[in-house]
């Protein structure tokens, strides 16, 4: 289930960490066609590793602490952030929010229509529901309502990957034509200087905004923040390395200069 660490009332920021878990409830195990060491290794190359602990981290040393959203189930049970249906991108991979391949493009799990829809209201609709929430609270407490959305990613291409040939910079800042204003992106390439270069879009794109507010609520931002994780472990699964100060102090600058600039 979602773990929600609050931050200050005064906060207009929501720290968003869909990909750091790696929980298999046990209900779900026998569904997965993969042997445990098969497992193990698919969960070392997808795992947004760390990510969970870099934002605590930063959120702890902001000048004003904002919310922190943990996903503790890994994205081989649900992917919370990926569309369900036909409107993801990835589904033509396999790799919708019920994956059926994996890294590889082997397959990871049957099709199983009933055994997904209780996936989906197990975890899907629950992660939905608390980001929209959480997003609601900031607008009702500060008037605006920004979404850090945390991830990390390797530094070399997984055959899964749809847009393999993009650029793989330090750090990917993905962006939203409707949430994601200039000022939000400048200050993050300002934040982020001393990590490394940055780039718009590439490889991923996009950034996670609550359905219910997409296109509708322009008091909503967000940007997802895709930290290359050679920047800060040793892939694929390292622990953290002495990178990752250099990366909660970029999180801290960027958190800082959102509470000090988001319009509210």
């Amino acid at each position: 289930m979602p773990s929600l660490s609050p931050g200050d009332p005064r906060s207009p920021v929501l720290l968003h960490v869909p990909h750091a878990g790696t929980e298999i409830p046990g209900w779900t195990r026998p569904h997965l066609l993969l042997d445990d060491a098969a497992l193990a290794v698919e969960l070392a190359a997808l795992t947004d590793h760390h990510t969970d602990v870099l934002a605590a981290a930063a959120a702890e040393r902001a000048r004003v602490r904002p919310a922190v959203l943990v996903n503790r189930v890994s994205r081989f049970v649900v992917d919370p952030e990926r569309f369900p249906d036909e409107r993801e991108e990835m589904a033509a991979a396999g790799m919708a929010a019920v994956y059926t391949h994996g890294t590889l493009g082997q397959r990871i799990r049957a099709d199983d229509p009933a055994h997904r829809d209780a996936l989906l209201a197990a975890y899907y609709r629950p992660w939905a529901d608390a980001v929209r929430l959480a997003v609601e609270d900031r607008l009702a407490a500060t008037g605006a309502a920004v979404l850090l959305d945390v991830h990390s990613y390797p530094s070399r291409a997984l055959p899964y990957e749809l847009h393999a040939d993009r650029a793989r910079p330090r750090v990917c800042l993905g962006t939203d034509p409707a949430h994601t204003p200039s000022w939000l992106v400048a200050a993050a390439r300002a934040a982020f200087a001393a990590v490394g270069t940055t780039a718009l879009d590439a490889p991923f794109a996009g950034t996670y905004v609550p359905l219910a507010h997409h296109g509708r609520e322009p008091r909503v931002l967000s940007l997802m923040l895709e930290i290359r994780r050679d920047a800060y472990l040793a892939e694929p699964a390292g622990p953290i390395g002495a990178g990752g100060e250099d990366v909660v102090a970029a999180l801290v600058r960027l958190i800082d200069a959102v509470s000090a600039g988001a319009p509210g």
